[in-house]
């Protein structure tokens, strides 16, 4: 099911009390519209972490990757994000690359990231779970709220 939303009119009716993502992010997953409650992965160039936890239920959660703006290697691929789609996750915010992308296309997942590249990372789990990371002039802070569609990310600290 798409979500209802346009984060246009989010801003609109909500205003400063949302915070705006400035970073211009392409998309590739299937899912053009998503949000949830954020968790969130910082790593370099390693994506043993985001694999655990895209592994586990979602809930329809958003994972933000912290990947540093590396674009060196991808954080994601295809059969990660076949699991995150498997078990209930909304959506995947990289600041890094992604892999596979013709087949991200094809899955029912909101994914963001800053560009692709075929190099897998390393898979040594390096990096912090649920901590907050900031880019974009936004703070995305573990528990809060995402909402993303064509024209932006916004965070909310409560579910609008």
């Amino acid at each position: 099911m798409t979500p209802d939303f346009s984060t246009a009119d989010l801003v609109d009716d909500h205003g400063d009390t949302l915070r705006s993502c400035s970073t211009q992010f392409r998309r590739y997953g299937g899912r053009a519209v998503f949000s949830g409650r954020i968790r969130t992965v910082k790593c370099h160039e390693d994506n043993g972490l985001v694999k655990q936890v895209l592994d586990t239920p979602g809930e329809g959660a958003v994972l933000v990757v912290d990947g540093g703006g590396s674009l060196r290697s991808a954080l994601m691929g295809d059969m990660i994000a076949a699991a995150a789609v498997e078990n209930a996750w909304a959506g995947v915010v990289i600041l890094g690359a992604v892999r596979d992308t013709r087949a991200l296309g094809g899955l029912d997942l909101g994914v963001k990231a800053l560009g692709s590249n075929p190099r897998k990372s390393a898979k040594d789990g390096a990096g912090r779970l649920d901590v907050p990371v900031a880019f974009g002039d936004v703070v995305f802070v573990p528990g809060e709220w995402l909402y993303s569609d064509e024209d932006g990310i916004v965070v909310n600290a409560t579910e609008i």
